[in-house]
C-alpha cells in the first residue's frame, strides 16, 4: 500500500491513507458488532428523502417502503428518479412511492419542490441525504460554493419551508447525512463560498461540519414539538460521490474497497436514526454504525453553530428564530 501510496502526489496520499485508516479501523470493529436491525413498521408515516435515486438514498428508500410508508423521492434527474422509482417499488412491494424534481443547487427549485409538499397530509419523517462530494469548484444557482450551498443551504431552506408541515406530523424526525470528514473541517464565515481560497476536500469537510452544526441548533429551537433531529456518518461507502475524485484517488479507493461498505451498508445508520424506538428520547446527537459517537470539539461550539444558523439565514434572506 506505501509504495503505491508513494507514486501519488503527496497531498493526495495523506488524505487518502487517512481515509484507509479509518475505513480498516472500522471494519474490524464491526466485525465485533453485532448488526442492528429493527422490525418497526411505518404504515401511514411519510417519508421524504433527497438524493433517493442512488447510492445509500435509494436503499433506504427501499428499506422504508418495505416498511410500509409512503415514499417520496426527491430527485434532481428526473430520468434517473423514474429508474430508481422502479427499481423501489419492485424491491418494496410497497406502490405507495413517488418521484418529485428537487435541485438542491437552486433555491427557486427548492422553493417550488417545498410548496408541492406542503399539500401532503404529512411529513413524519424528512432524510436530508443528497451531497455532493470535493467537487472541482462551481457555484450554485444563487452563487454559493457548490458543496456548501448543496450540502448546507440547500437543506437548510428545505427543512425551513417544510418545518410547519413536519411539526403538524409530529411526533417526526429530521435526519441529517454528514460525514467522519466533519472532524477535519472548520467553518470560514468571512469566506463561506471558498472564493478567497478553494480546496475541495476542505470545502466539503466544512459543509459535512455545517450538518452537525445544524443538527444540534435545530434541536435547541425545536424542543418540546414532538420533532427530533439526528446527524450522521454513513461509513465510508461505494457510491456515486466518488467520481470527483482524481484517478490516483480513485485508485486508491479501489484498493481499499474491500474495507470500505456497500449502498446497503451504508444506509443502515440512516434507517437507524429514522425508525429506532430507543431515540425517540433522543434529538441533536451524531451516530455512526447504528450507535451514538463522537463528533469534533468544534460540531459541538454552540455559539459557531448560532453565527452559522445567522449567516445562513443571511444568506437564503430568510427569518428562522
Amino acid at each position: 500500500m506505501g509504495a503505491i501510496l508513494d507514486a501519488f502526489p503527496a497531498e493526495t496520499s495523506s488524505a487518502c491513507l487517512l481515509l484507509f485508516s479509518v475505513s480498516l479501523s472500522l471494519f474490524f470493529l464491526n466485525l465485533f458488532r453485532r448488526p442492528w436491525s429493527s422490525s418497526v413498521r411505518l404504515d401511514g408515516k411519510t417519508v421524504l428523502i433527497t438524493g433517493a435515486n442512488t447510492g445509500i438514498g435509494k436503499e433506504t428508500a427501499i428499506d422504508l417502503a418495505k416498511r410500509g410508508a409512503r415514499i417520496i423521492m426527491a430527485c434532481r434527474d428526473m430520468e434517473k428518479a423514474d429508474t430508481a422509482l422502479r427499481e423501489v417499488i419492485d424491491a418494496s412491494g410497497n406502490q405507495d412511492v413517488v418521484t418529485r424534481k428537487l435541485d438542491l443547487s437552486d433555491t427557486k427549485s427548492i422553493r417550488q419542490f417545498a410548496e408541492d409538499i406542503n399539500k401532503e397530509k404529512q411529513v413524519n419523517i424528512l432524510i436530508n441525504n443528497a451531497g455532493v462530494m470535493v467537487c472541482p469548484y462551481g457555484k450554485t444557482a444563487d452563487g454559493f460554493e457548490m458543496q456548501i450551498g448543496v450540502n448546507h443551504m440547500g437543506h437548510f431552506l428545505l427543512t425551513y419551508l417544510l418545518l410547519d408541515l413536519i411539526k403538524r406530523s409530529a411526533p417526526a424526525r429530521i435526519v441529517n447525512v454528514s460525514s467522519v470528514a466533519h472532524q477535519w473541517g472548520s467553518i470560514n464565515l468571512e469566506d463561506i463560498n471558498s472564493e478567497k481560497d478553494y480546496e475541495k476536500k476542505r470545502a466539503y469537510s466544512q459543509s459535512k461540519l455545517a450538518n452537525v452544526l445544524f443538527t444540534r441548533s435545530l434541536a435547541k429551537k425545536l424542543q418540546g414539538s414532538r420533532v427530533n433531529t439526528y446527524v450522521l456518518h454513513p461509513g465510508v461507502v461505494q457510491t456515486d460521490l466518488w467520481r470527483h475524485l482524481s484517478k490516483p484517488q480513485q485508485a486508491v479507493m479501489w484498493l481499499v474497497s474491500p474495507f470500505t461498505k456497500t449502498s446497503v451498508q451504508g444506509a443502515q445508520t440512516t434507517i437507524f436514526c429514522a425508525v429506532a424506538p430507543e431515540l425517540e428520547s433522543e434529538s441533536g446527537a451524531y451516530y455512526s454504525d447504528c450507535a451514538p459517537a463522537s463528533c469534533s470539539s468544534t460540531a459541538m461550539d454552540d455559539d459557531l453553530a448560532q453565527r452559522l444558523w445567522e449567516l445562513s439565514c443571511q444568506m437564503l434572506h430568510i427569518t428562522w428564530n
